[in-house]
């Protein structure tokens, strides 16, 4: 080959290689404007027309799977309809919720990757999870207390404070550390979810399920022969939790709660799932 054609395919070779590194500079900014645009919640949710949400599918009153209809009813799922229906009034379009049924433990990870844009499930706001993810201003104020069979001597958390009794919780709350507070010589374990918990205290493998008063209440519910006993010995209020870095969708939720509560709505839930609760006071439940 002569040295003007070696020249040739040189210059060519040249050109085409800085033709790949321009457009990979282009197509690099272009994905990141578009990743930029895809992490963006709000816009996500708007531009799709569907809030997902995650809810719980085992916990009474607040989100349990109904047998008739395959599908998650409660407090939080009713909650996360009508905050989905006030951001699509704010916003201008429609709007439809879509649920996916969480544990205690995995309604974080599934915030994580990105599974669902929200989760309303009976989440207690605290500084651990408020490293990793987001909350709105809280919309139920829940303490933890007790629950134990109807003849049991036990009233309060402070009964429990010996290594003779072993109190039942529920992975992924908040309430084995709580435990450590207010009964350090107690023995824990911790169940999968609240239902295996109260099957645990029935069996007689502990003397007392500890989480939210609330939850208890639709626990003792569930079975007439368990009460909840002593006053709450915290205050751990619940909040609608999204990722971090979502300032659009968590000022668009925040609004959303406050219009539902001073609209009334808020209050008309707590009626209609807590009204019949025996042993609730549940106007102290209303804002």
């Amino acid at each position: 080959m002569s040295k003007f054609k070696l020249k040739r395919v040189g210059l060519i070779a040249s050109i085409v290689l800085v033709i790949v590194i321009i457009g990979g500079i282009f197509g690099g900014l272009e994905a990141k404007k578009h990743q930029a645009v895809d992490s963006n919640d709000y816009n996500k949710i708007k531009s799709s027309h569907v809030m997902r949400w995650g809810v719980k599918g085992d916990t009474r009153l607040f989100g349990l799977i109904s047998p008739k209809t395959g599908q998650s009813e409660g407090f939080d799922v009713d909650m996360a309809r009508a905050i989905t229906a006030q951001m699509a009034k704010n916003a201008g379009t429609k709007i439809k919720p879509e649920f996916t049924s969480v544990t205690t433990n995995s309604k974080i990870q599934l915030l994580k990757n990105h599974q669902v844009e929200a989760v309303a499930a009976t989440m207690t706001i605290t500084p651990e999870r408020a490293k990793v993810i987001d909350f709105t201003k809280p919309y139920f104020p829940a303490g933890q207390s007790i629950l134990v069979k109807k003849d049991s001597p036990i009233k309060d958390i402070k009964q429990l404070n010996s290594p003779k009794y072993t109190v039942i919780t529920t992975i992924g709350t908040t309430a084995v550390q709580t435990m450590k507070q207010f009964a350090p010589k107690a023995k824990v374990i911790s169940m999968p979810d609240n239902s295996q918990a109260l099957s645990a205290l029935e069996s007689g493998q502990g003397v007392a399920v500890t989480t939210d008063n609330a939850i208890l209440y639709g626990l003792a519910d569930q079975n007439r022969s368990t009460k909840v006993v002593g006053k709450p010995f915290t205050n751990q209020p619940y909040g609608l939790a999204m990722n971090k870095n979502q300032p659009e969708l968590k000022s668009a939720m925040n609004k959303a709660l406050e219009q539902v509560i001073a609209n009334g709505t808020y209050n008309k839930l707590i009626k209609k799932w807590f009204s019949n609760v025996p042993g609730l006071d549940w106007r102290s439940l209303e804002k």
